[in-house]
């Protein structure tokens, strides 16, 4: 992703040289002029495997995805105690960069080199992980499922360890765009977004179906909590639909300043900032001390649309949400479940299936193996890529609307695209269950 803060480039492009030049080959499988070794077992032994991962545990993305490792380490914690995985228990690190790059750059060194992980594991953030992409594939260490829909992650010429998860923000934007296009006709369009390829991406994807729509482009720096300015050019816009392309804190933030200026748009906002018990607990905590103090935080979100693709926690029909939350409340570190647990958690459980499916004997390389011919068949309910030529993770989203009270209503089911001008269809997988899927023991 490309930092708008020429500071912070420089600095981040200086540190991940000094990665490169010191590095002393990550237990050995990479040194100067030498081809990458996949076939080594760095991280197992008889009885473990070391993964390890990214993650903002504090920072300003730290209020919205700090569950996401949380809920990870609660599936792995069940699987370890359903015998591990081919008999090994997952040895799940975790290390806080703050979302900040240049933290990233460091603690993903001390990963590769001093705990010497097998594999990195659902790495969160674009601006972050952009940062160390390189670095892992120079180095060997398959990059598993980056918690991110940065189209960088689907590049197997240049990075051919990385297999990316999540649904990419283009091909999630251009299912957002069809059904504003065709749901909410000839209504003016806002962009809400932050200043990096989150930004960027999305906007591709949201063009192909609102160019003539669009009324007004807003964009948020992620260090700078204040929108009073972008929900003010909205409504002088007279934008009736804003697309929020935004992580948990700043859909929170523009909800509130629109509300205190009695501005009343439709909100649709993507699966990065889509997390409504998150959410609310944002508001309750951002209208602390505020006219607003005391207005239930549900009422801020009544009628939002929201694109997803995995498990929701507010369906009480989805067998998957309810196995997360009994998973979770046995080895999670307790407080509400959200869906974003359940976006580590559906990673942790998939992860598992391809260490599985990699067989007793693990390489690097019997992994990559699994991930390129892995039979995916959920948790999510999505269809998912992780083939040869295409590491694009999920393939599309749904659609549904959030209602006051709790509960959300499925307005349009999973639909799958690619990132260019292609149809966007619908589709019939149908993920297998608990109980069916082959992801322990």
């Amino acid at each position: 992703m490309r930092n708008r803060s020429g500071t912070k480039t420089a600095l981040v492009a200086a540190l991940a040289l000094t990665m490169l030049a010191t590095a002393c080959g990550g237990a050995g499988e990479v040194t100067d002029d030498a081809e990458v070794d996949l076939n080594v077992s760095t991280g197992v032994t008889d009885d473990s495997v070391i993964i390890g991962s990214h993650q903002p545990l504090t920072g300003p993305a730290a209020p919205g995805y700090i569950a996401v490792s949380q809920g990870a380490r609660a599936v792995f914690e069940y699987v370890n105690a359903q015998g591990g995985v081919n008999g090994r228990e997952i040895d799940y690190r975790v290390e806080d960069d703050a979302y900040d790059p240049a933290q990233t750059i460091d603690v993903t060194r001390q990963l590769v080199l001093e705990d010497e992980i097998f594999a990195m594991v659902g790495g969160l953030g674009t601006p972050t992980h952009s940062g160390v992409l390189d670095y892992l594939n120079e180095q060997g260490v398959p990059d598993v499922f980056p918690s991110s829909g940065a189209l960088a992650w689907n590049d197997p010429e240049e990075h051919p360890l990385t297999y990316g998860w999540q649904t990419d923000y283009t091909k999630e934007a251009k299912i957002q765009g069809q059904y504003i296009s065709e749901n909410l006709a000839d209504q003016n369009v806002g962009y809400l977004y932050q200043n990096d390829d989150i930004g960027e991406d999305s906007q591709a994807g949201l063009d192909q179906y609102l160019d003539d729509e669009v009324v007004a482009r807003e964009h948020y720096e992620s260090e700078a909590p204040d929108l009073s300015a972008q929900i003010a050019e909205f409504e002088r816009s007279d934008a009736e639909v804003i697309v929020c392309s935004c992580i948990p804190a700043f859909v929170a933030l523009g909800m509130l300043e629109a509300a205190r200026i009695g501005y009343e748009p439709q909100w649709v906002v993507s699966s990065i900032g889509g997390d409504t018990a998150t959410l609310q607990g944002l508001l309750s905590e951002f209208t602390q001390d505020t006219d607003a103090e005391g207005v239930p935080a549900d009422a801020f979100l009544d009628g939002m649309l929201i694109t997803s693709y995995m498990p929701r926690v507010e369906d009480p029909d989805d067998e998957w949400a309810q196995f997360f939350l009994d998973v979770y409340e046995e080895h999670g570190e307790g407080g509400t479940v959200t869906n974003t647990h359940v976006f580590g958690m559906t990673q942790a459980v998939m992860f598992a299936q391809a260490l599985k499916s990699a067989g007793e004997d693990l390489t690097r390389q019997s992994l990559i193996d699994a991930l390129e011919s892995q039979e995916w068949q959920g948790p999510s309910p999505v269809p998912f890529s992780s083939s040869d030529g295409d590491h694009g993770g999920h393939q599309g989203v749904y659609v549904v609307q959030y209602q006051e009270g709790g509960s959300i209503e499925m307005i349009q089911d999973p639909r799958v695209t690619d990132r260019e001008g292609g149809a966007i269809e619908e589709t019939d997988f149908q993920p297998l269950g608990p109980d069916e899927l082959d992801f322990h023991g």
